[in-house]
């Protein structure tokens, strides 16, 4: 699920330099040196105009029984589920039973519409308003809500229906599972089969997607990998999650190969109409008309100057990332079996966009080695001002970055020289400076043409 950082922070895009080798050797090398800070291991793969170029594994499908990983392997995949609910709604929609207009109330009789009108569209594009139910968190408590016990949707949906709207709905954009858990139950009541009963027949099978599931704990999923959670740069089994709990906004699983399938499946037409995939691909417009990033189940982005059609995705224990880029053709999956402490853990985005930018032909920033004498050197507490403070802790031999207030989670900085280091999570540098004596007294974040300088106070 991506975020919008307080603290140093704009958003991520690319970066630059020339290399002379072929593709795979690059990817080879990229991702071996940085899947160690992302999971315990991955799958990849590129395709080219239509053709799979690149498909590797990488690390550990379970550290226990010491099992490696294989590209053909099994993951959650956390949000990017939600582009697969979006199309069923859209198949029924073009079936005629529903309409993209129609009000939520049409089919949850009880939800309240707060003096507002809420479409179905309005779900799709993340304009309605309603609140998050993962911000939940006290209601959430005292019934469990997010661990071990099985909730039949309505349960769920009573647990946030009641919560005031954020905002008027189709004025905003502001990213919701709850709009995605909504979706699915209208998939219930309108076909009259379970979600997981209605996308098995009517999007895995019509897709050819053999190796995709409602991925559930109780059904036995052939070379399904085992979740971690990182604390500190070591590896816990992740937390029990009762998958009714992220439900159509999270719960499916798959593997590189059939997400490949499932974006050609897409594009030939095996699911629905091309012009309700260029809708589902283009930018919603709000009430003002200003244009969202998002589509229907979507993300319109941009990277390196391409425009890019993605998803990403953190469930327990799992990373996901789906990126095409409809200029160069190129498409990109990655899968990482790792979530960090505290949620979603943006260096794996990092990395897969740095996957990409390889993949359409561009080129990265090279990294210089530092030894650990000198990062050390820059270990410490830096205050921006009395409500703001960033932490740099060294890692593996990287340094790393967080906010001590949470706006930004601990993400590596990489070296461009012996004092400045980019920070990829955003477009910014970051800088360190020393007095006359030589000791580190401050940094300085290079963000948008602006500087932030931080005092090291500790």
């Amino acid at each position: 699920m991506r975020k919008t950082y307080s603290i140093i922070l704009i958003l991520i895009f690319g970066l630059g330099t020339a290399i002379a080798q072929p593709l795979t050797t690059r990817l080879d090398s990229l991702i071996a040196s940085r899947i160690k800070d992302v999971a315990p291991g991955c799958a990849i793969l590129v395709a080219k105009n239509g053709t799979i170029v690149y498909e590797k594994a990488f690390g550990m499908a379970d550290i226990e029984l010491n099992v490696p990983m294989q590209s053909n392997m099994i993951f959650r995949l956390g949000s990017t589920t939600k582009q697969y609910t979006a199309i069923a709604i859209l198949q029924l929609a073009e079936q005629g039973k529903l309409s993209l207009q129609d009000f939520i109330q049409k089919f949850i009789k009880d939800f309240p519409g707060k003096g507002h009108t809420i479409t179905i569209e309005n779900l799709l594009t993340h304009t309605s308003g309603i609140i998050d139910y993962q911000a939940l968190d006290s209601k959430a408590a005292n019934q469990n809500f997010y661990y071990r016990k099985d909730y039949e949707p309505k349960q769920v949906i009573d647990l946030f229906k009641d919560e005031p709207l954020a905002f008027v709905p189709g004025s905003k954009f502001s990213y919701s599972n709850s709009n995605y858990f909504l979706l699915g139950y209208i998939i219930e009541l309108v076909s009259g089969e379970t979600y997981k009963d209605y996308m098995k027949k009517n999007i895995f099978d019509l897709a050819g997607l053999s190796h995709t599931y409602y991925g559930g704990y109780k059904e036995i999923i052939p070379n399904r990998v085992n979740g971690y959670a990182r604390y500190n740069g070591k590896y816990e089994n992740a937390d029990y999650l009762s998958m009714t709990i992220p439900y159509a906004a999270g719960a499916l699983a798959s593997n590189v190969e059939d997400m490949f399938k499932w974006h050609q499946a897409l594009y030939n037409g095996k699911l629905v109409k091309k012009e309700t995939i260029e809708k589902a691909f283009a930018p919603f417009k709000l009430i003002d008309g200003t244009l969202s990033n998002y589509g229907y189940g979507w993300f319109i982005k941009d990277l390196q100057g391409s425009k890019t059609i993605e998803h990403s995705g953190g469930v327990d224990g799992f990373q996901s990332d789906e990126l095409y880029f409809p200029a160069e053709d190129v498409f990109v999956a990655a899968l990482y079996n790792s979530l960090n402490e505290g949620g979603d853990d943006e260096s794996f985005m990092y990395l897969s966009n740095d996957i990409a930018t390889l993949a359409i032909g561009k080129t990265l920033t090279n990294e210089i080695k530092l030894s650990d004498k000198l990062l050390k050197q820059y270990t410490g507490e830096y205050a921006l001002d009395a409500q703001h403070t960033a932490i740099i802790s060294l890692d593996n031999g990287r340094l790393q970055i967080e906010s001590q207030s949470g706006g930004l989670p601990r993400s590596p900085l990489f070296a461009e020289t012996e004092n400045k280091f980019l920070l990829k999570v955003v477009k910014a540098e970051v800088e360190f400076v020393r007095d006359t004596a030589g000791n580190v007294t401050q940094l300085i974040v290079h963000v948008n043409g602006q500087d932030q300088v931080c005092k090291k106070i500790k």
